[in-house]
């Protein structure tokens, strides 16, 4: 199962760092590079070390398990002759080479000069570590609820309400 906060943790990681052709490591990478990194990432396979380029970009995302098309819920990857980009299953997209490098943001896989794109399936996007749906139930960790006190109930119908108190006597007036 993908991580999805793996695959936000290794982007974050490496988020603006320069583009660097050709470049394979933390300090800078390019489009085709950065890309490698995510799929590698998705396919649980080491990040670095096994990169591809725009030219066997296909043939290195099907060793990696993706398919052709593209797919909700997935890790897709759009890529032409000489550009490449990402868009993660929560439909963040990031890129390397658009306005500078490594960065979170850009058109992501689903840019309209990209001719071909892949993506990895994804039958459960691990999302454990994100934050809970709006409607999710709270829920305390490590903390101590406080005593509710009391249960405060409504007086009753045929009961009045008591009268406020008179104002202080006392009080001239101006």
């Amino acid at each position: 199962m993908i991580a999805l906060a793996t695959l936000l943790a290794l982007v974050n990681q490496v988020s603006g760092t320069p583009y660097i052709p050709g470049g394979d490591s933390p300090a800078g990478t390019d489009c085709s590079g950065l890309a490698s990194w995510v799929a590698n990432a998705a396919a649980d396979r080491p990040v670095f070390g096994s990169r591809f380029n725009t030219g066997n970009e296909e043939s290195a995302l099907a060793a990696r398990g993706f398919q052709h098309g593209t797919a909700p819920n997935a890790v897709v990857i759009g890529w032409n002759g000489g550009h490449t980009a990402v868009t993660l299953p929560d439909g963040t997209p990031v890129s390397s080479g658009e306005g500078g490098g490594v960065r979170i943001g850009g058109g992501g896989a689903y840019q309209r000069q990209f001719t071909h794109h892949m993506f990895l399936p994804v039958d459960d996007v691990d999302l454990a570590d994100g934050p809970p749906a709006p409607d999710a139930p709270v829920e305390l960790v490590d903390a101590v609820a406080p005593d509710p006190g009391p249960e405060m109930l409504p007086p009753a119908a045929d009961q009045a309400p008591e009268p406020a108190p008179a104002p202080d006597a006392g009080m001239a007036d101006s």
